[in-house]
C-alpha cells in the first residue's frame, strides 16, 4: 500500500492529516482527510466518523470550515473525509458543476464515458475502511454522515448497509434525488436512462422499504435556497413514517446550505454518533 502524507497540522491535541493512494476502485489516485484525537497517543483505538461532503467540495473544505475538531478531540473519535470524487486527466469530466469531477453522486456508474472511474460507492463502503482500519488506531465500529449531495451519500449507505454504521446523520441532504434535477441529470449520465434503476441510490425509497434500523439524524435549513427543488426533505420524512424509521429530522429556522449551518450544529451531529459509538462523556 502506497499512502503518502501530504500535510500534518495539530489541532485540539490531535492531528489533522492528508493522504494521497492510488485506488483499485477509482483507478486514480485519490486523497482524503483524517482527524486522529488526541485519545491516540496514548495507544487507544478509537472510532470513525466518515464524513462525505457535497457537489464541488474536496476532502478540505469540511476538515477546515465545519468546527467539527474540538467535539471529536474530547470524544476520543477520529474523522475521515474522503474527496467527492475520482480525479486526474484521464478521468472523464463535464463542463458543468455537477456532474463529473468535485459532483460524484457516491454511485457506481454503469454507463460510458464515466464507469472504469465513478464507483464511489465501493470506495466508500468498501475500500477506504479497509485502508483506514488496516493504517490507523482505530475500531472497527463505524458511523456516516455528510452534508448536501453527501448527505445523501451517507443516508444510502446506511441504509442500503445497515450493519456497517452504527449510526446516520446528514446536513440538507438530496433527500429523494429521483424527483429533482441534480438526480435526475446525474443519475441519467451515471445510471443510465432506465430510472427502475436508480431506487436503490435513492434515501426516501429506502427509508420508506427499510426493515433494519440505523439511527439517524437530519438537519434542514428552512432558508436554503436548494430547499423545494433539490432537497426534498419531506419524502424523507413521509418515507420515515411509512416504515417507523428512527428518523430524528430538524428545520432550522433562518440557516442555509452553507458551513455556517453546519458549524453551529455540527457538535449535535457528533455526540449524537458518539452516543451510537460508545465513546466520550456525552454530556
Amino acid at each position: 500500500m502506497t499512502l503518502e502524507n501530504l500535510s500534518s497540522n495539530k489541532s485540539f491535541g490531535g492531528w489533522h492529516k492528508q493522504y494521497s493512494h492510488p485506488s483499485k476502485s477509482l483507478g486514480c489516485a485519490m486523497r482524503f482527510a483524517v482527524y486522529l484525537p488526541p485519545q491516540v497517543a496514548n495507544g487507544q483505538k478509537v472510532p470513525v466518523l466518515y464524513w462525505l461532503s457535497g457537489l464541488t467540495c474536496t476532502d478540505e473544505n469540511f476538515m477546515q470550515k465545519g468546527g467539527a475538531h474540538r467535539a471529536a478531540a474530547e470524544l476520543g473519535m477520529a474523522i475521515v473525509a474522503p474527496d467527492t470524487s475520482p480525479r486526474g486527466d484521464h478521468v472523464a469530466d463535464d463542463e458543468s458543476y455537477d456532474l463529473g469531477q468535485g459532483a460524484g453522486f457516491y454511485v457506481n456508474a454503469t454507463e460510458s464515458p464515466w464507469h472504469p472511474h465513478y464507483r464511489m460507492y465501493d470506495y466508500v463502503l468498501n475500500e477506504l475502511p479497509a485502508l483506514i482500519e488496516s493504517v490507523f488506531p482505530v475500531t472497527d465500529q463505524r458511523s456516516i454522515a455528510g452534508h448536501s449531495m453527501g448527505g445523501h451519500g451517507a443516508l444510502v449507505l446506511a441504509l442500503r448497509n445497515p450493519e456497517r454504521y452504527r449510526s446516520v446523520s446528514a446536513f440538507s441532504p438530496i433527500s429523494n434525488p429521483v424527483n429533482c434535477p441534480w438526480g435526475k441529470k446525474t443519475f441519467t449520465a451515471y445510471l443510465g436512462k432506465d430510472s427502475s434503476r436508480w431506487a436503490e441510490y435513492d434515501a426516501s425509497l429506502l427509508m420508506r422499504d427499510a426493515t433494519q434500523f440505523v439511527p439517524a439524524l437530519v438537519d434542514q435549513g428552512d432558508a436554503d435556497n436548494f430547499l423545494t427543488d433539490q432537497l426534498r426533505p419531506e419524502a424523507l420524512a413521509a418515507a420515515a413514517s411509512t416504515s417507523n424509521y428512527p428518523l430524528e429530522l430538524n428545520f432550522r429556522e433562518g440557516y442555509d446550505h452553507s458551513y455556517f449551518f453546519i458549524s453551529s450544529f455540527i457538535e449535535q451531529h457528533l455526540r449524537f454518533h458518539g452516543r451510537h459509538l460508545g465513546c466520550g462523556s456525552n454530556h
